[in-house]
């Protein structure tokens, strides 16, 4: 029975119809209860108050590989991986991750199995089994994730700040592990790690360091019997929480500049200052406030000086990693070349612009508008998937009291200008460290990171040096952000008279096209706007696509001190380009969100380009090019299968050969005649009336298409665009072989794809059907038991509207020739599990699959998302999931089986493959014997991609009709 029933009012948005308590267990385990008579999903999370910091001495990545061998298999439920293959047939997700102080582990399922899957994670915590063959496989699996993260920037200088610390404090491990420090080092010492697993977790691991939530259906009486019944046994031990004293930077490491090498291209530079963690003082939002500032920008602004010198593309301010001992206040600012040679002049303006901060005080009405602002926020904000819930509320248990677990630290609402001043003070240059990464720095290091290998400098730096900086530094004009009016004070519902339950057209004219749908579900004062311009002039050339690229990011530059208010007041926008031209969209409070739309449409109207601006834009997007070669082999094998599938798509490759010659000029040039011939697709969603919807549309049609000199003209019937992708031949296996891109990375890649069908209810069903049975098996004999790598996944595809099944996988282990291999054995295997299934498993999949597609849109951007890519494909079947589930009722397992025989079994007779195979440096040797192996009659060795492409037929397009014809 639970002990404690504390009666405690727990603070939740005003929109928050749930019900919430908290219960203490006899074992003293710490329960949130959640009931959503609402929600189609169930969920749990357990976070369990033990991380890396925890990792005994010499066995780094220990806490990490605990969560990943506790997935496996329970005394109750002995089959190996058979709680993911539950989870997973009865439509539900699971994960964990690991961090300095605790490790999560959550799922959730369809609400019909969630007592079930409730159990089997309960006994995770009560009798894991960690046999001595999974326990060798997963060391494995954790050296894989290891693999795939070691050329990744974020990881390697995460981990060189953790370096540069002190020895004997915790902060200073190593946390993911690998094959060195789970296996090789242990085994040298004459540890049995296996051992050391099972003692770590039995030492560790105790109910009264836990805390459960638990979301359900039922109502709180109910799920509290649930919890009861399956969680008392967890063996408490009576630990306590592990407190980490001490500061992790002692003298030795502050005041010190590091000039450190990324892997990719540009330049970055990291300001990091130990502060009080502002967990202690999360009322009062100490970090929050001076993040709001110095990370600000609008006109004044840090940023907004940075900028129009042309030093820095971006900023960031505010709290970084943060513990409940200590924690670190981090400015990151992405620098242009100019501003790589201009650093100290940067350090030497955010000192500045930290003085003007001290100068000006702590400033209530700047305190009142943030506080206010958060208020809002959370009070309005959106409903998120029960797994996301839960694990966001399950972090926040052991730090904050019960009655602040929801709302965190994210509504600050207690002005202590002490606190604030007290946070500030740090901010000093006698506490800073500064971390410089650019590629310049490659001749110039003489140390190395032991675990990634980043190669790095160092040197100290006084705070005089910088008091030099500062005054040799430009004299601009910064000074604090004005009044906010984007504020919003209007939050009254607009009931609409007429039910629309899907997207209506509202509008059609040769200008454009209106899609409508106000909020009939949520309830919110927001809105959702999304403005699709097909140019056909935007996409008929590598070059054309660099310069709408170019174009619309020139848009976001201009927009942003005007329209960065908005973003802090909760109105978001993007303008980004597309395979046809680009797209607008602005999402949030709608009382002033039309405000904000008509400057973006008077911006594009108006555009000019500004030579100095334009020169930035396209240093940015140069980089951004360049770095394309150290993507991941898996995104590379992904990028490659979409070029040779999708018509009309341009390489990256030459876009960045292009580049170098465009200027401004060519923009200037390009622009009115990308514009000249456009047409406009809306889709209008929310707290929005359809007289509203209509007015918008005619003032941005009178903008672009009616003013004294018409920026754009309607499009002609001929230059309508499609989406069309290739056809791949019946009954062959195509193949395209490429090293990787990138020769210090040992991964290989594979995508492995069978095109199947274009847009069809049954044919629909029956993939989907198919996928979710197959998609844990394929895990479990692909990653778990063969241990090919880290991503290892089966998924759906569908490229506009045109379905398949897609096999990714990434690997050190096997090239990906051989790992073409290994998929088609395993469709042989799962073959004959498929023709062995019992009705009763067929049916339970089916039901699952119909649960998941009865499952309701969570808030506004869900069902906007899933309206838009139906607009978007132009298949417009808003009723989708319904005749979905129609069909999915009438199948039968011979159908299910028949498909599979017939275009997914190895040798099927309608079966179309394509396999992307990506050769990493360790499997370079097999690059060339793979790509020069002789033809089987019935494969195509694809050589050059665009002239296998052109030599291809095509699916018809469900978009681009005029007049109502497909084309």
């Amino acid at each position: 029975m639970a002990v404690g029933r504390e009666e405690v009012e727990i603070v939740k948005p005003r929109s928050d119809k749930r019900e919430y308590r908290r219960v203490v267990l006899e074992n003293s385990l710490e329960v949130l209860l959640i009931s959503d008579p609402d929600t189609d999903k169930c969920a749990a999370s357990m976070d369990v108050g033990v991380g890396y910091f925890c990792d005994p001495e010499g066995l780094e990545g220990l806490a990490h590989f605990l969560e990943h061998m506790l997935f496996y298999a329970s005394e109750r439920y002995p089959v190996e991986d058979g709680y993911s293959k539950f989870i997973t047939e009865h439509g539900g997700s699971r994960n964990a991750f690991t961090s300095s102080r605790n490790t999560n582990y959550h799922f959730d399922v369809n609400v019909d199995s969630f007592e079930e899957a409730l159990d089997r994670f309960a006994q995770f915590f009560i009798k894991p089994l960690m046999s001595p063959d999974a326990t060798m496989r997963e060391i494995k699996a954790v050296h894989s994730e290891y693999q795939k993260n070691l050329l990744l920037d974020s990881r390697r200088m995460n981990q060189l700040q953790k370096h540069i610390s002190e020895e004997s404090h915790p902060y200073h491990k190593f946390s993911t592990g690998n094959w060195d420090t789970l296996e090789i080092q242990p085994r040298a010492k004459g540890l049995d790690i296996r051992n050391e697993l099972i003692q770590f977790y039995k030492e560790k691991y105790s109910a009264s360091l836990m805390h459960l939530v638990v979301y359900s259906k039922e109502n709180l009486d109910e799920i509290l019997c649930l919890v009861e019944g399956k969680f008392q046994e967890i063996q408490n031990t009576d630990k306590s929480t592990s407190r980490f004293p001490g500061e992790p930077c002692s003298s030795e490491h502050l005041q010190i500049l590091v000039k450190t090498v990324p892997i990719k291209q540009g330049h970055k530079l990291r300001v990091i200052w130990p502060v009080t963690p502002e967990i202690q003082h999360y009322k009062e939002g100490p970090c929050q406030y001076l993040g709001h500032l110095i990370g600000h920008q609008g006109e004044g602004s840090l940023f907004y000086v940075l900028k129009t010198l042309g030093w820095a593309t971006s900023l960031f301010a505010g709290e970084g990693e943060s513990y409940w001992e200590f924690a670190f206040f981090t400015v990151q600012i992405d620098l242009t070349d100019a501003g790589h040679e201009h650093m100290q002049d940067v350090i030497g303006l955010l000192f500045k612009y930290i003085i003007l901060l001290q100068q000006s005080g702590v400033c209530k009405w700047i305190f009142d508008e943030l506080s206010a602002l958060c208020e809002t926020e959370f009070d309005y904000q959106d409903k998120i998937p029960p797994i996301d819930y839960v694990v966001s509320v399950a972090s926040n248990m052991e730090i904050y009291p019960p009655e602040h677990w929801i709302v965190g630290s994210s509504m600050p609402c207690e002005f202590n200008p002490g606190t604030i001043q007290m946070v500030l003070d740090k901010l000093s240059p006698d506490n800073v460290r500064i971390f410089w990464e650019s590629k310049s720095f490659e001749v110039s290091t003489d140390m190395v990171e032991p675990w990634y290998g980043t190669a790095y400098s160092m040197n100290r730096i006084s705070a005089s040096t910088i008091q030099e900086w500062m005054s040799y530094s430009p004299d601009e004009n910064l000074h604090l952000p004005g009044p906010n009016v984007f504020i919003p004070t209007d939050f009254s519902l607009k009931i609409s008279g007429e039910k629309i339950n899907l997207p209506v057209l509202l509008r059609k004219s040769s200008y454009s096209t209106l899609w409508f749908k106000p909020d009939t579900v949520f309830s919110t004062p927001k809105a959702y706007i999304i403005i699709d311009f097909s140019c056909p002039h935007a996409s008929n050339s590598s070059e054309a696509e660099v310069l709408a690229d170019l174009f619309t990011r020139l848009l976001m530059d201009y927009l942003n001190e005007f329209a960065y208010y908005a973003q802090v007041a909760g109105l978001y926008y993007s303008v980004h380009d597309t395979n046809i031209g680009f797209q607008v969209t602005v999402v949030g409070y709608n009382h002033k969100l039309r405000i904000l739309l008509e400057k973006i449409i008077e911006k594009i109207a108006t555009f000019k380009v500004r030579p100095e601006r334009f020169a930035v834009i396209k240093e940015v997007v140069t980089k951004d090019y360049q770095n394309l070669k150290f993507q991941q082999p898996y995104e590379h094998a992904m990028y490659c299968s979409s070029l040779i599938l999708r018509d009309n798509t341009w390489p990256w490759t030459e876009q960045l050969e292009v580049l170098p010659s465009l200027e401004g000029e060519d923009l200037t040039n390009f622009l009115p005649l990308m514009l000249s011939r456009t047409s406009l697709e809306l889709y209008v969603a929310g707290n929005i009336e359809r007289g509203e919807a209509e007015s918008i549309v005619q003032h941005i049609e009178n903008v672009l298409f009616h003013g004294p000199q018409p920026i754009c003209q309607p499009l002609y019937p001929s230059q309508h665009l499609t989406n069309r992708v290739v056809k791949l031949g019946t009954g062959l296996s195509h193949f395209y072989c490429t090293e990787g891109l990138n020769p210090s990375d040992q991964n290989s890649a594979l995508v492995h794809y069978i095109q199947v069908h274009q847009d069809d209810i049954m044919m629909n069903v029956k993939l989907q059907l198919f996928a979710l049975i197959a998609k844990q098996a394929a895990f479990h004999q692909l990653r778990s038991v063969e241990q090919l790598g880290y991503i290892t996944e089966l998924m759906q595809r569908i490229d506009y509207g045109i379905h398949g099944l897609q096999f990714l996988i990434q690997s050190t282990v096997k090239g990906p020739g051989n790992i073409d291999l290994r998929v088609e054995e395993f469709l042989k295997m799962f073959e004959s599990k498929l023709s062995q299934m019992t009705n009763e498993d067929f049916k339970s999949n089916v039901n699952a699959l119909i649960d998941m597609k009865l499952e309701k849109h969570k808030n506004l951007w869900e069902e906007c998302a899933f309206y838009w890519e139906e607009i978007s494909n132009g298949t417009k079947k808003f009723d989708r999931r319904e005749t979905e589930v129609a069909a999915l009722r009438q199948l039968t397992q011979q159908e299910l089986l028949d498909f599979f025989n017939e275009y997914v079994k190895v040798g099927a007779a309608r079966k179309k493959t394509l396999s992307i195979r990506v050769y990493g440096s360790l499997h370079a040797s097999e690059y060339t014997t793979d790509k020069n192996q002789p033809a089987q009659p019935s494969s195509v060795q694809i050589e050059d991609i665009f002239s296998f492409r052109r030599s291809q037929p095509l699916y018809g397009s469900f978009k681009g009709a005029y007049g109502g014809v497909k084309l």
